[in-house]
């Protein structure tokens, strides 16, 4: 798939093909003060003043286990990837474990999946196919990327899907809902990638940089989920990209978080481990 963003530039975002992870090309703010007026939350304050703070609850939940999945949608043609793991929003690390869908049509469970390690400032794949040894890990820069790894390793690191929330505005509340048994929460809105990026933590703030030049518009559609201790719950987020078909093509991110407080242990590969070769253009 080969995407234009506003500056003709080029962006990376991970699509399924295969049994590796194909880095396609996609031919590649404002602040929230200046929003519209936001509806007013259950706690008394505006409902944007709630969903911007969900990544400071997170970092007092410490850590959580982790559902993603990423489904892209381009003429017609959808291809969505799942990921199940945890994260540790103290460290800014985690760790899943990612499923290609495969075109041939073969059962999921029949497929080795991709182990991606997030970590600020980078992203480990392992599994990767595309010529890489299947014992090597492949490093990626995420303030390299120009989506800011928001996409590109088919799943968005949680706490940056949190991060960017910090940039929500006319934001309303749809009222309380049940989600696995929890009271949530249903806020919904857009947030605005470079507000998020000028107001996020130094862990992020590089990837979100990046990302604000990486997609059609900075304006990402949002419905999030909070509990009662303003933890998300989950969140499900647009970006949208420009590919030569009259609508585009976008990208549909949810993660949810569960579980909080487990213990989630994450070690970072081996200098040795980490593949320093020629990555293949197509698929392995």
């Amino acid at each position: 798939m080969v995407v234009q963003d506003r500056r003709g530039g080029a962006a990376a975002v991970a699509v399924a093909c295969g049994t590796g992870l194909a880095v396609g090309l996609l031919a590649t703010g404002c602040s929230p003060d200046g929003a519209a007026a936001d509806d007013q939350g259950p706690a008394g304050r505006s409902a944007a003043a709630d969903v911007r703070a969900v990544a400071d609850a997170l970092v007092r939940a410490r850590s959580a286990g982790v559902r993603t999945a990423m489904e892209t949608v381009s003429g017609g043609t959808r291809v969505a990837i799942r990921g199940t793991g945890g994260y540790d929003f103290t460290t800014g690390t985690g760790q899943l474990r990612v499923v290609l869908p495969d075109p041939a049509g073969r059962p999921a469970e029949g497929r080795q999946p991709i182990t991606e390690i997030l970590a600020p400032g980078a992203l480990y794949m392992k599994n990767r196919g595309a010529g890489v040894p299947a014992d090597k890990w492949v490093r990626v820069d995420t303030a390299s990327l120009s989506d800011g790894n928001l996409v590109t390793g088919g799943a968005t690191d949680p706490l940056a899907a949190a991060e960017l929330l910090r940039g929500a505005r006319q934001v309303t509340y749809q009222g309380e809902e049940w989600r696995d048994g929890v009271r949530v929460r249903h806020y919904r809105g857009t947030t605005d990638i470079g507000a998020a990026a000028r107001v996020a933590s130094p862990r992020t703030r590089p990837a979100l940089l990046a990302a604000e030049q990486g997609f059609t518009t900075d304006v990402v559609p949002f419905d999030a989920y909070l509990d009662e201790a303003g933890r998300l719950r989950k969140v499900r987020q647009q970006f949208r990209f420009a590919n030569g078909a009259p609508e585009g093509a976008s990208v549909i991110s949810t993660t949810e978080l569960s579980d909080f407080g487990r213990r989630v242990v994450v070690r970072l590969p081996d200098r040795r481990d980490i593949y320093a070769g020629k990555i293949a253009s197509g698929t392995s």
